[in-house]
């Protein structure tokens, strides 16, 4: 069983497009609201595979209330901690060449006793999961802290924990030693504070970042592929993808899919990759189910192409 936390929940809505103009009244030829959030993608992911999972999310106004209506659908158990504030939505606009404009509101402001509350939700639920799954950006009223206090209580009470977070919330949650962490190029280039051009440049980040605390980095590379750094060693892993549609939650899927392999070796960066390229050749943010995998595709590797140049370079 996955439980998951995602401090931000949201509603998101899909709209594809012909085509986008600025100014313009424009006619969708499709959309879709789906629950949102990065551990909520992770949860959908998990169930869609046939797997036990629980999304712990703060959830507010009408709009949190959906929130938890479309998690049950999804066959996950909502463990919704009330809040005062209205639960965020966000907006997806996708063109026809499936270049996405997202519009991402700032959700509400959680006060102290409503954190204390979501780690307390935690900690009552999480007393037969093999993973948490900690993942986004935390809202406002939340110090960066707080992940690191939700991996020290997770580890005091014996389970595994994924954080799939940037910036400071990242750094101050590395001393509490996550089992595994998940960022992308940006957010590895962000962490160790320099450009990252070549799989190379991204494989010595990961490494620097066990060195301060994380046990493992599990690190996408968007179209390049995936990097798995943990104490056996390092792995390399990619597969091809037809089309991209939308890549909005291709990183969630990925994580769902390693973590759900039992989240270390080769066989679960395997898993992760091939999560990713199936969810962004699907709408929205859908996620895979196992028709939609195709592992015979996915190729890893203990030989790094080091020399490999960044198809989207970090800054």
């Amino acid at each position: 069983m996955i439980l998951t936390v995602t401090p931000n929940p949201s509603l998101d809505r899909t709209y594809e497009l012909p085509g986008l103009s600025r100014g313009a009244v424009l006619r969708a030829t499709s959309d879709r609201v789906d629950p949102g959030g990065k551990g909520v993608n992770v949860s959908r992911a998990v169930a869609a595979a046939g797997h036990r999972t629980a999304a712990v999310a703060p959830l507010g106004g009408p709009e949190g209330a959906l929130l938890a209506r479309l998690l049950g659908e999804h066959g996950i158990e909502a463990v919704g901690v009330p809040v005062a504030g209205s639960t965020r939505v966000n907006i997806t606009l996708v063109e026809p060449d499936g270049t996405l404009t997202k519009v991402n509101a700032a959700g509400p402001e959680i006060i102290p006793g409503e954190a204390e509350r979501l780690l307390d939700a935690v900690r009552m639920r999480s007393a037969d999961a093999d993973w948490i799954a900690c993942c986004g950006s935390l809202p406002r009223g939340l110090p960066p802290e707080w992940y690191a206090e939700l991996v020290a209580r997770s580890h005091h009470g014996g389970t595994r924990i994924a954080l799939d977070t940037s910036g400071a919330a990242l750094l101050a949650a590395l001393r509490e030693r996550p089992d595994v962490i998940k960022p992308n190029a940006e957010e590895l280039a962000e962490a160790v504070g320099r450009p990252l051009a070549t799989v190379g440049d991204a494989l010595k980040a990961a490494q620097e970042l066990c060195e301060l605390g994380a046990r493992s980095v599990l690190a996408s590379l968007g179209a390049d592929g995936q990097l798995l750094v943990e104490g056996s060693g390092a792995y390399f892993g990619c597969a091809p993808v037809a089309s991209v549609r939308s890549n909005v939650g291709a990183g969630d899927a990925s994580l769902a899919g390693f973590l759900a392999a039992d989240g270390t070796g080769p066989s679960a960066l395997a898993a992760a990759v091939a999560h990713g390229a199936a969810a962004v050749q699907l709408p929205g943010s859908v996620m895979p189910a196992p028709a939609d995998l195709d592992l015979s595709a996915v190729v890893t590797t203990a030989d790094i192409p080091v020399d490999l140049v960044l198809t989207e370079p970090a800054p």
